[in-house]
């Protein structure tokens, strides 16, 4: 399995939510839902949320704070890979409508339609979010921008998810048997190649986990990781896996990602521990390190609290710093 596949697989969506919008200009500017504001606060969700907006028809603008505003026109999708609140609208220069004013959530299992604003062009939107448990050392999500623009009716490997979603918002609002069902894997193949795409037009210098996973020496050694995480490996082992001696390896992993190999392996080693711990509430903590590559637990331990700040006890019984969120629209 390679890494990119691997980190998915860990952060697997639990939950997922989808609505479509259709907003009328100029006064269509709905602050959506995200983070840890009031309006973002989902309560009872400790999840991490992903959202996703998918314009099929009209353009808009999507803006969050600390980030200029993203115009998206038809066939483009914007991602907000770390849950923050942001605004959708016809204009910048508009006061936002908060989003609870536009919107009931639905019965489980069903798709919301959308209204607001008036007075202007018609701008369809397929939004939603994803909520998985982003654990403590997610390199995906820590390595993704705030705000993520693809096009993917552009790219001919991706217009396909443009085309499907809006067919499976069609049939789960006709409440056909299956819709929601098959909405749900939209959702997670549309972020899945909102990355991809993203990933491939990231520039030649770029350096973090991302271009690592396309650099052709440091993919293959992120592969091997992700294949036998357990495994004690050395650079020296790493490297003759990819064909480099150990010094080239350290020194391009190094410069590619920011950290040395060891520290990588540390780091998802203790993801796993963690997804694991709040996996199996009844399983030793002994055997969970064991599973994850440590000799003994005393050191398990010592590298889980160096590394995510709690034990890992504490870490089971939910102790560390989340936000809450209310369960409800990604708009």
């Amino acid at each position: 399995m390679d890494a990119l596949s691997d980190v998915l697989r860990l952060g697997a969506p639990n939950r997922r939510r989808l609505s479509v919008w259709r907003a009328v200009g100029p006064v269509g500017r709905v602050r959506a839902l995200g983070g840890a504001g009031d309006e973002g606060a989902h309560a009872g969700c400790r999840a991490h949320l992903v959202y996703y907006h998918l314009v099929t028809e009209g353009s808009c603008v999507a803006s969050i704070d600390g980030a200029d505003p993203v115009r998206l026109t038809a066939g483009e999708v914007v991602l907000l890979p770390h849950g923050d609140p942001h605004v959708m609208a016809s204009a910048c220069d508009i006061k936002a409508v908060p989003a609870w004013d536009v919107y009931t959530p639905p019965p489980p299992g069903e798709v919301v339609g959308l209204r607001c604003g008036g007075g202007g062009e018609i701008t369809r939107i397929v939004c939603g979010f994803l909520a998985c448990e982003k654990g403590p050392c997610n390199p995906l999500l820590d390595s993704l921008p705030p705000i993520l623009r693809v096009n993917v009716r552009a790219d001919p490997t991706a217009s396909w998810i443009e085309a499907s979603l809006r067919f499976g918002a069609c049939e789960a609002a006709a409440q056909r048997s299956g819709g929601a069902t098959v909405l749900a894997k939209l959702s997670e193949l549309l972020f899945v190649e909102a990355v991809r795409s993203f990933i491939e037009s990231l520039p030649a210098e770029q350096t973090g986990w991302l271009a690592g996973l396309r650099d052709r020496f440091v993919g293959r050694a992120l592969a091997l990781i992700h294949a036998r995480p357990a495994h004690p490996w050395t650079v020296e082992e790493l490297g003759r896996g990819v064909g480099l001696s150990r010094s080239a390896l350290a020194e391009r992993f190094a410069t590619v990602l920011g950290q040395p190999p060891a520290q990588y392996l540390t780091r998802w080693r203790l993801q796993l521990a963690a997804q694991k711990l709040r996996a199996g509430q009844g399983r030793a903590v002994a055997k969970i390190a064991e599973e994850v590559g440590y000799e003994s637990e005393a050191a398990f331990n010592r590298a889980f609290k160096r590394e995510i700040g709690i034990p890992p006890a504490a870490w089971r019984r939910g102790g560390e710093d989340r936000t809450t969120a209310r369960d409800a629209t990604a708009l």
